[in-house]
């Protein structure tokens, strides 16, 4: 990469043709849709990409992942522009609808021999399934005699990594339950700042890497799925095959959570009822009646 090149783009200076291609790129791999707001953004990302590779233009770059030879690359460039900012307990009062409302069926549901699957779809650095799992324990704290799984999900495979070693700053806990903070962690030796997620709760969840925008590779339905803040960085007609595709992963009875700036557009409202602030569960029928101009959106049919 040239000098004034590199320059430019960390200035945030990026053409109209380039950023085309880079958002295109985007939501080719991810569905993630670029605003032209974000220029600058995808410029300095885009000159950190280029510089750590050694490629000397954005349209060789492009190239190599248009055809399939960047390699390893693709996945930088996929973890370049997804965004990950999570807490533990993050919209406290999902959590809240969990422990009261949904957990308990499940865990009578586990209790009598049944199968009960928990999926954190994004789950970023882990807060976010280390939390559900805390709550499972609560009220099942022998859930490991169970069939009780929770998988936890994300394109980005080094914040998965980051996930799954379970440790985290010691000021990160203080957003949990205080008796949950004292019962699911633990001292990292050495490190008097960091703390462990015990065992317990480790031993009930399965992190992976998937892309909500591509293939799905399981056929067994979800109790529960949580998918908070992600789609908004979707388009429309993207958002509307995901809350498709969700209602089709869940159970008759199963629970859909998400964020509170998301909602169910009418083309699905019918797969779902609301039962909560940005909590829907799935209706018996699955299926949606054209042309009733309904839509559900942050726990409110509208």
């Amino acid at each position: 990469m040239t000098q004034n090149l590199g320059h430019m783009l960390e200035d945030g200076t990026i053409s109209d043709g380039d950023f085309a291609r880079i958002a295109g790129l985007v939501r080719a791999m991810t569905g993630i849709d670029l605003q032209p707001h974000k220029r600058a953004m995808v410029a300095a990302r885009l000159a950190k990409r280029l510089r750590a590779t050694g490629i000397s233009s954005v349209s060789e770059y492009c190239s190599r992942l248009e055809n399939g030879t960047a390699g390893a690359e693709k996945d930088h460039f996929v973890n370049a522009y997804t965004t990950n900012m999570t807490r533990f307990n993050r919209e406290e009062h999902h959590f809240e609808h969990l422990a009261e409302h949904t957990l308990p069926a499940l865990i009578d549901k586990a209790r009598r021999g049944g199968r009960v699957r928990i999926w954190s779809a994004g789950c970023s650095s882990g807060e976010e399934p280390y939390g559900l799992a805390f709550h499972v324990l609560d009220l099942c704290p022998d859930a490991h005699k169970y069939d009780i799984k929770i998988l936890a999900t994300d394109i980005d495979l080094e914040i998965l990594d980051r996930a799954a070693t379970g440790h985290y700053p010691r000021m990160s806990t203080e957003t949990l339950d205080a008796k949950q903070a004292s019962a699911y962690f633990e001292p990292v030796q050495g490190k008097t700042d960091q703390m462990s997620v015990v065992g317990a709760a480790r031993n009930l969840i399965a992190f992976r890497q998937l892309n909500l925008h591509g293939d799905w590779p399981f056929s067994g339905k979800f109790d529960v799925i949580i998918c908070r803040n992600v789609a908004i960085y979707f388009d429309v007609p993207t958002q509307s095959k995901l809350w498709r595709r969700f209602g089709e992963a869940l159970t008759d009875d199963g629970s859909l959570f998400i964020g509170h700036s998301e909602g169910i557009d009418a083309d699905n409202a019918d797969r779902f009822e609301t039962v909560g602030r940005g909590v829907f569960k799935t209706t018996r029928a699955h299926q949606k009646s054209a042309g009733n101009g309904k839509s559900l959106e942050m726990g409110k049919a509208v």
